[in-house]
């Protein structure tokens, strides 16, 4: 029982990967994406524009110190020298504070061109829910925005609230998708709070009248699915439609705003998450090839 207590539940794995196909050797560019968000940070390394490796990890309370954890983490799955770096843009949240960027891009035009290459140039709508907001955009068949509208900050809807919502209940985050799923009977009804610390009060008062935790996370999960929707449907969703960023992962959500939406989700090999840090390292790309690489 004390082990069950000491349990973060809403910690979700870190991760780092290293495409065994690619050799920096012969690569003429070498670009670095950082993205720092309120939540999770990622840096992607690129050869001339194909993903060499990537870290996906929790940020800290120091954002310098998230970025360098991050590309340390990534450069680790590799063999090869930081100075060999031609480019480093920085992105998210935190962007401001990547020491080590040569320049910093909104997230934003960020993930719209991440989205573009791990969903491929068909995607015109990207939904990004973030950590503490949810940003949707529109973008053309480069990647290149040409609308978005972004919520107000608040966790509702957002990878925070599904966090604090994971530790109230005390289920993995990883798990509350397929959970929100297992209940008997008929959907219960959203929760009628869109604010996480109101959304908590009554999640707990439904515990108390004996719904069981799989109907309050459908309760949540549903009434994360509406808030989305009330944001997509104001910029107005064009297909292709593709999700960034973690709630990508949790089907809870996904499976019941995507009948809202009225589209087939778009899918990708790749892990949503580093959409952001691969907009910034393709942005770095682009940079170097007008001669604005640290080696010219």
């Amino acid at each position: 029982m004390a082990e069950e207590q000491k349990q973060e539940f809403w910690r979700w794995p870190e991760s780092s990967w290293k495409n065994p196909e690619i050799d920096w050797n012969v690569a003429r560019y070498i670009t670095v994406g950082i993205d720092v968000g309120s939540v999770s940070s990622q840096a992607v390394i690129m050869a001339d524009g194909k993903i060499l490796a990537y870290s996906n990890m929790r940020t800290g309370s120091n954002s310098p110190s998230s970025a360098r954890n991050a590309f340390e983490l990534t450069l680790a799955a590799t063999d090869m020298p930081e100075d060999r770096m031609d480019y480093c843009v920085g992105t998210g949240y935190g962007r401001i504070n990547v020491p080590f960027a040569d320049r910093t891009i909104t997230e934003i035009a960020c993930h719209a061109r991440g989205a573009n290459f791990i969903y491929g140039n068909g995607v015109r709508t990207v939904l990004d829910v973030g950590g503490q907001d949810i940003k949707a955009i529109r973008c053309d068949e480069k990647g290149k925005v040409s609308n978005f509208m972004m919520n107000d900050k608040c966790a509702a809807g957002t990878g925070r609230g599904m966090e604090v919502f994971s530790e109230l209940l005390r289920v993995p985050i990883s798990d509350v998708g397929d959970r929100s799923f297992e209940f008997e009977g008929e959907e219960p009804a959203a929760v009628s709070n869109t604010c996480v610390v109101y959304a908590k009060s009554e999640a707990t008062g439904l515990l108390r009248k004996g719904w069981s935790i799989e109907e309050v996370l459908a309760a949540y999960c549903k009434a994360m699915a509406e808030r989305i929707y009330e944001l997509i449907e104001r910029l107005g969703v064009k297909a292709e439609f593709a999700v960034t960023g973690g709630m990508a992962k949790n089907r809870g959500v996904m499976d019941r705003l995507m009948p809202l939406v009225g589209l087939a989700r778009m899918q990708t090999k790749w892990d949503t998450q580093i959409a952001g840090a691969v907009g910034a390292a393709l942005f770095g790309l682009k940079l170097c090839q007008k001669g604005k690489g640290r080696k010219k």
